[in-house]
C-alpha cells in the first residue's frame, strides 16, 4: 500500500514539474545581441512550452531583438529583471496575421510584435522590458495602423489573460488591444508610448470581465480606452489605482461604439501632466479630457461608476456624447438606431489648472442622454472668457454636429465655464464648485432642453 502511495506522489510531484518546467529562450538559440534577430528561438522555446502542456518561457537578463511571435495556451512568458525583447525595425520580420474576428476599424490582416488568437491560459510577466522601438515605422496612411506600423501587444478571442508587472515602450501604434477577451487582468504594468501616431496606452475591445489595476501610463495618444467595434459590449470592468498621463483623453469609452458598455467601474486615477515635454504628434500638451464617455454608433452605455479622480492639467476634463456618427462595424452596414447613454455616476474628482473649455453633457434633439449624477466635483480652471466673446461661443455651440467625431474640444470653448449640458434627461448636480484663476463671463451651468 505504502509502495503504491510513494508510486503515486512521485507520478503527481513528476507531473507538477512537467507543468512548471522553465524553457529558457537561450537553449533555443536566442543570442544577447541586438543585431540579430533571435525570433525563432523565442518562438521555439514558445512551442516546446506549449507542446509539453505549458509552463514558463525564459527570458534571461539581456538585450534580444525579435519579429512576430506568436503565444499558446499555457505558455507564461517570463522577462527576469533586466531583461529587454527589442521590436525588429525591419517590417519584412513582422508576420501578417489573418483573423475571422474582423470590422473595419481592426482589419482582417494586421501585424504585431506579440500576437495570440484564441489562446487561455497565458501569462506575461517578470520586471523586464518588451520596447517596440515603434519610431522607426513611419505613418503612411489615416488608417495604418496595424498594418504599416506594428501593435506591440494583441489578443484576440482569448481567456484568462494576465499581464503582470512589465515595462512596455514604444509601440509603432496601440501598445495593447485586447478584442473580444474574457478575463483579462492587467496590474503593475508601467506604459511609455510616445514615438508614433495612434499611441494608446490600452485598449480594451469588446472585453468582459477585466480588472486593470495599479498601471502607470504615459502615452502621446488616449490612455485607458474602452471600445466597442462590433456588437459585443465592453462590459464587467473594473479600472483602479492607476497614474495616467496623456495628451489626449485619460480615460475614455469610445469612440467606437457599435455594441457599447455596460457595468464600467472607474476609480482612484491621478491624470497628470508627463515629465517628458519633449515631443507630441498629437492632442495638446495638457491633454484634452480626464474622463470621455462617448457613444456615436448606435450602442448603449449605461451603469457606469466613475469615482475619486484627481486631475492636473487637462482642457475639458468631463465629456460625456451622445452623437449619431453612425458608423458601422461591416463594409456597407448601416446604423439605424442613435445609441442610448442612460446611468452614469460621476463622484468625488478634484481638477486644478485646467484650460478655459468647460465641460459638456449633450444628446441630440429627442434622443438626450438620461440619469446622469455629478456629485463633490471641485474644478479649477484658467477662465478669461469675457462678455465680449460669448456671441461667437454661442455661435460655435449652435452647430450640434450631430455625425461629428466626438472630443470634448468639438465646440471650442463652452458658453458654460462650469457644464454646459443640452438634450438631457435627469441630470443632477450635487456639491459642484467651479473656481477660475481669470475673471470669467459665463455662468457655472447652461442647460439648453433639459428636464
Amino acid at each position: 500500500m505504502r509502495k503504491a502511495l510513494l508510486i503515486f506522489v512521485t507520478m503527481a510531484f513528476a507531473a507538477f514539474s512537467v507543468q512548471a518546467a522553465d524553457f529558457n529562450i537561450l537553449k533555443y538559440g536566442a543570442v544577447r545581441d541586438t543585431s540579430k534577430l533571435s525570433t525563432k528561438a523565442v518562438q521555439r522555446a514558445i512551442d516546446a512550452c506549449s507542446a509539453a502542456g505549458g509552463g514558463r518561457v525564459v527570458i534571461p537578463a539581456g538585450g534580444y531583438t525579435i519579429g512576430s511571435i506568436f503565444l499558446k495556451s499555457n505558455v507564461h512568458l517570463h522577462l527576469e529583471h533586466g531583461a529587454t525583447l527589442y521590436g525588429s525595425t525591419n517590417l519584412e520580420d513582422y508576420q501578417p496575421i489573418n483573423t475571422d474576428y474582423v470590422s473595419l476599424r481592426t482589419q482582417h490582416q494586421t501585424i504585431q510584435l506579440i500576437f495570440a488568437d484564441k489562446v487561455s491560459n497565458v501569462v506575461i510577466d517578470g520586471y523586464g522590458t518588451i520596447d517596440g522601438r515603434g519610431r522607426k515605422f513611419k505613418k503612411t496612411a489615416e488608417t495604418d495602423e496595424g498594418i504599416t506600423r506594428p501593435h506591440l501587444l494583441r489578443f484576440i478571442q482569448s481567456q484568462d489573460i494576465t499581464i503582470r508587472n512589465i515595462t512596455m515602450r514604444n509601440s509603432g501604434c496601440w501598445m495593447q488591444h485586447f478584442l473580444a477577451c474574457d478575463r483579462v487582468k492587467i496590474d503593475g504594468v508601467t506604459i511609455y508610448n510616445r514615438n508614433n501616431c495612434n499611441n494608446d496606452a490600452l485598449d480594451l475591445d469588446g472585453c468582459h470581465e477585466v480588472v486593470v489595476s495599479n498601471l502607470i501610463s504615459d502615452s502621446d495618444d488616449d490612455g485607458i480606452v474602452l471600445k466597442s467595434t462590433s456588437p459585443r459590449l465592453c462590459e464587467n470592468i473594473t479600472i483602479s489605482n492607476c497614474v495616467v498621463s496623456t495628451h489626449c483623453n485619460a480615460i475614455k469609452l469610445g469612440t467606437e461604439t457599435n455594441g457599447g458598455f455596460r457595468n464600467i467601474n472607474i476609480s482612484n486615477i491621478v491624470v497628470k501632466p508627463s515629465y517628458d515635454q519633449s515631443e507630441k504628434v498629437f492632442g495638446r500638451w495638457n491633454g484634452i479630457s480626464a474622463i470621455s464617455l462617448e457613444m456615436v454608433d448606435g450602442g448603449v452605455l449605461e451603469n457606469v461608476t466613475v469615482s475619486n479622480i484627481i486631475v492636473e492639467e487637462t482642457e475639458s476634463p468631463i465629456f460625456i456624447r451622445l452623437g449619431n456618427r453612425a458608423r458601422g462595424y461591416k463594409e456597407g452596414q448601416k446604423i439605424e438606431n442613435v445609441g442610448k447613454i442612460s446611468g452614469v455616476h460621476i463622484s468625488n474628482v478634484q481638477v486644478r489648472n485646467a484650460g478655459p473649455t468647460g465641460c459638456s453633457i449633450t444628446g441630440l434633439p429627442g434622443y438626450p442622454v438620461e440619469n446622469i449624477h455629478l456629485d463633490n466635483i471641485s474644478i479649477h480652471h484658467k477662465g478669461g472668457v469675457t462678455a465680449e466673446m460669448l456671441p461667437q461661443i454661442n455661435k460655435n455651440i449652435a452647430n450640434e454636429h450631430e455625425k461629428s467625431y466626438p472630443e470634448a474640444t468639438m465646440w471650442g470653448r463652452l458658453p458654460a465655464k462650469g457644464f454646459f449640458v443640452r438634450h438631457a434627461r435627469n441630470v443632477k448636480f450635487t456639491n459642484v464648485e467651479i473656481r477660475t484663476e481669470e475673471a470669467d463671463a459665463r455662468q457655472n451651468f447652461v442647460m439648453v432642453d433639459v428636464e
